[in-house]
C-alpha cells in the first residue's frame, strides 16, 4: 500500500510520518501531482492559516488535482478545513470537497481561542473510520477556526459550542485533531483510515 504526504508546507508533516511510521507505514512527502494521483492513500497534513495553506497549493498547482482523486483522502487539523468550501480566516475559498464552512470559534467566559488540549470526542453515528472508539475516548486539539457539525459530521467535540472533530464525504475525511499527538486513540483512528 502506497500512502503520501502531501507536502504543503505544514509544521506537522514529521509528527504524522512519525506516526504512520509507528503503524508500520512509511508515507511518502511529496507535492509531486503524479506520485498523489497514483497513491492509494492520500494526507494533507496542515498547521497555520487557511489563506497561505490553499496559496501554498495553488503554488504547487495541486488544487484541481486534489479535487479529482478519488482513492481515500484524509485531511488533518487545517488540512481538514481545506477540504470544505470556505473559512472565514482570512475570507478564503477552500477545495469545496466537502459542503461545511469554517468559522471562528466566540470567546466566552471559560472559552479561549484557541482551543488548546484534550477533549472528548463522540461518534455521531457508525462510520469504519470510528471504529474502536469509546465514548470517552479524548484527542488533542489546538485551533481557532473550527467546522460546525452538519450532515458531514461523523464525530463531534464540543468547546463552548458543539463542532466537528471528524468528517468525511465520499473519499474525503478529516480529522480537526492531531491524531499524531492523540496517543492511542489518534493511532487508531489513523490506522482505520489506512485499513479503509
Amino acid at each position: 500500500m502506497s500512502v503520501v504526504l502531501v507536502d504543503a508546507g505544514g509544521t506537522n508533516i514529521g509528527s504524522v510520518r512519525y506516526a504512520l511510521q509507528r503503524l508500520g507505514v512509511d508515507a511518502a512527502l511529496t507535492s509531486d501531482a503524479a506520485t498523489i494521483r497514483t497513491a492509494d492513500k492520500v494526507i494533507l497534513p496542515g498547521v497555520g492559516a487557511a489563506g497561505p495553506g490553499m496559496a501554498r497549493l495553488r503554488e504547487l498547482g495541486l488544487i484541481e488535482l486534489l479535487r479529482s482523486l478519488t482513492q481515500p483522502v484524509l485531511g488533518v487539523c487545517l488540512g481538514m478545513q481545506l477540504l470544505c468550501a470556505h473559512s472565514e480566516e482570512g475570507d478564503t475559498e477552500c477545495l469545496g470537497l466537502i459542503p461545511a464552512p469554517v468559522r471562528r470559534f466566540v470567546e466566552a467566559p471559560g472559552v479561549r481561542v484557541p482551543h488548546m488540549g484534550w477533549n472528548r470526542v463522540v461518534a455521531r453515528r457508525e462510520h469504519p473510520l470510528l471504529a474502536g472508539l469509546g465514548e470517552d475516548d479524548q484527542a488533542y486539539f489546538v485551533h481557532s477556526y473550527a467546522v460546525p457539525t452538519g450532515d458531514w459530521t461523523l464525530a463531534s467535540s464540543d468547546y463552548g459550542q458543539p463542532f466537528s472533530a471528524v468528517i468525511a464525504r465520499d473519499n474525503f475525511h478529516g480529522m480537526q485533531f492531531h491524531p499524531e499527538r492523540s496517543a492511542a486513540v489518534g493511532a487508531k483512528l489513523l490506522k482505520n483510515f489506512l485499513d479503509s
